[in-house]
């Protein structure tokens, strides 16, 4: 089984070309399934012998030491490890073809952890994804501004990025490092050309909305388990992790380009952690007897 599970990552590696993140998260996921096989049966398990009675042990104990996203996405990295060995012929039959999806109960899409939004940024192999993600997360853009941006509108050296929101109302909103980074990269691979569009197709036309939505989805379920994952999550998560970070709703409001205040209050769920540190901060009576 060590065999075919190196083989896999190998062929993750040199032929899907996919992401180091995603090749650790996968390697982890099957390592934890061969130890937990191994720790079964006393001795090295052989690929043809496992069967969907073995994966719901392991996924049993699993659910007992792991949150449900990260469940997710190992039940997806076994999915894919046994259907490649089956393509490449060292099993005749795949036995997650009748391993049911555990339901779980998820938090709403649009809470994502710092933790969860940076894996999910990081998980495309493509510079343009990046970019997208990065910029999404890291400037809290609508998806409908990121397809709007121009090349012009994005200033490197200054760290901003000139955004027309709804109304057709203009802001400027900060640019991250590791957004300014990602943008970057994607630049120089692409090249010069005469469309004004930031993010292009593999037409060299400007990105649609409809392919953010379906590669944030991708990214979401393969780089933190998350299948509900849509642009909008990362805006939220971008405010959310702002307020989290000490940031005033004024502050957020202006980056968000909300028309009021209560739009940014309704918007952004509060943590109770951040609650609870600016009660102890701030209010007479919460003062600690030392």
């Amino acid at each position: 089984m060590q065999s075919a599970i190196d083989a896999f990552l190998e062929h993750l590696r040199s032929e899907k070309r996919a992401s180091k993140h995603t090749i650790s998260n996968y390697g982890r996921d099957l390592r934890g399934l061969h130890a937990f096989l191994l720790d079964k049966r006393g001795k090295e398990p052989k690929l043809r012998d496992v069967d969907v009675y073995s994966l719901r042990g392991w996924l049993g104990a699993l659910a007992r030491t792991h949150a449900p996203a990260s469940t997710a996405r190992a039940i997806a990295a076994v999915r894919t490890f046994f259907k490649h060995a089956r393509r490449s012929g060292r099993i005749e039959k795949d036995p997650t073809e009748l391993l049911a999806s555990p339901k779980v109960r998820r938090p709403l899409p649009t809470l994502v952890s710092q933790s969860a939004a940076a894996e999910i940024v990081e998980t495309p192999d493509k510079l343009r994804d990046r970019a997208a993600l990065e910029l999404m997360y890291g400037s809290g853009l609508r998806v409908s501004e990121l397809c709007g941006l121009d090349v012009g509108d994005v200033d490197l050296r200054e760290r901003r990025v000139r955004v027309i929101g709804k109304g057709n109302k203009e802001r400027i909103v900060p640019l991250g490092d590791k957004a300014a980074d990602a943008v970057t990269a994607y630049l120089v691979e692409r090249g010069r050309s005469e469309e004004q569009a930031l993010l292009l197709s593999v037409r060299g036309k400007r990105l649609s909305v409809r392919a953010v939505q379906k590669m944030t989805k991708a990214s979401g379920a393969l780089g933190a388990g998350r299948s509900d994952m849509h642009p909008h999550a990362l805006r939220h998560a971008c405010a959310t992790h702002m307020l989290d970070g000490g940031a005033d709703l004024r502050s957020i409001q202006e980056v968000l380009g909300h028309s009021s205040l209560s739009t940014t209050q309704r918007y952004t769920h509060v943590s109770i952690d951040h609650l609870l540190k600016v009660y102890d901060q701030a209010h007479p009576l919460a003062k600690r007897a030392k």
